[in-house]
């Protein structure tokens, strides 16, 4: 089948399909009619020889074919959106676009408030969707248009994928105020002696504390495993138990508990931060000027 018999506009359907997983929804994301939609995936069926998608309840559910297609069916779509826009001036103040953020947790914090500041007197026609990342997939999101940019900690990749340091942390220890007993600093022995929080999206392993306690030969008590910094933090503020974590996030979540900050008991490697986006939005005017102001705001602390 030559590509010329097809109309690329079905593949915009089938993306839309499958990306809300069910036709009222995509209906409505591309503004048409539910049997103009039906129609468009009719045809798209009849030129694939495939059923595309079964129905389950209300849901889509893709075929394997549908599966393999997707990726390279999105890139597509992108690299063809993005050079039309290319042709186009970049004007922040007047573009109506929304940018999808890789961001876990601890980043959200840390960057949304000055972005969305930056956003409101720059360019408010500019929305925002933040996602918490796969690191197993975020190359493949990134190719395929699903993230626009990402932060997260140094991580391999391929030569399509750029990535630039925009932040360095340390880690901190967390305490209550009127622990009973530390009080001046902590010592390593102090902090060996106490029960510790450790805050990971898994549900089982090392954090990077462990990593670098088992490097001098220590294992620490750990009481409480829990997925975000945030609870821990109250955890902490009515409990005599320790959290260990990134100290820009800690002095913003810690601002409402009033609980001690103290060094980190051992030398530890720096806590870098890289923002990643694909090659192919390079040079796209949109996606630079999102990402320069991410690399400012991170440069200039945030804006805080």
């Amino acid at each position: 089948m030559h590509i010329s018999r097809i109309d690329l506009n079905l593949f915009v359907v089938l993306d839309a399909i499958y990306q809300e997983g069910n036709i009222t929804r995509a209906s409505q994301a591309l503004k048409l009619s539910q049997p103009a939609l039906s129609h468009a995936l009719g045809r798209l069926r009849e030129l694939l020889k495939d059923p595309l998608f079964v129905r389950q309840g209300s849901a889509m559910v893709p075929t394997p074919l549908v599966r393999n297609l997707i990726g390279p069916v999105r890139q597509a779509l992108q690299t063809l959106e993005l050079n039309v826009r290319q042709s186009q001036r970049f004007d922040p103040a007047q573009t109506r676009r929304t940018f999808h953020l890789g961001l876990r947790d601890v980043f959200e914090v840390t960057i949304l408030p000055a972005l969305v500041r930056t956003l409101q007197e720059q360019a408010p026609g500019i929305d925002l969707t933040s996602v918490r990342t796969d690191r197993r997939t975020l190359e493949a999101d990134l190719a395929a248009g699903a993230l626009d940019l990402a932060l997260d900690i140094p991580l391999p990749g391929s030569d399509a994928i750029r990535q630039t340091r925009v932040s360095r942390d340390r880690l901190i220890v967390m305490a209550r105020a009127e622990h009973p007993v530390l009080r001046d600093e902590l010592t390593l022995a102090g902090y060996l002696s106490q029960t510790h929080i450790l805050v990971s999206s898994r549900r089982q392993g090392w954090g990077l504390e462990d990593f670098e306690l088992n490097r001098e030969g220590h294992r620490r008590r750990i009481g409480l495993r829990c997925q975000h910094y945030f609870a821990a933090c109250r955890v902490v503020s009515q409990t005599d138990w320790l959290l260990t974590m990134p100290e820009q996030y800690a002095r913003i979540a810690n601002a409402q508990f009033g609980n001690r900050i103290f060094p980190f008991p051992l030398p530890t490697q720096p806590l870098d931060v890289h923002l990643y986006w694909h090659a192919n939005v390079d040079y796209d005017p949109a996606n630079q000027w999102l990402r320069g102001q991410c690399i400012a705001l991170l440069a200039a602390g945030l804006g805080t």
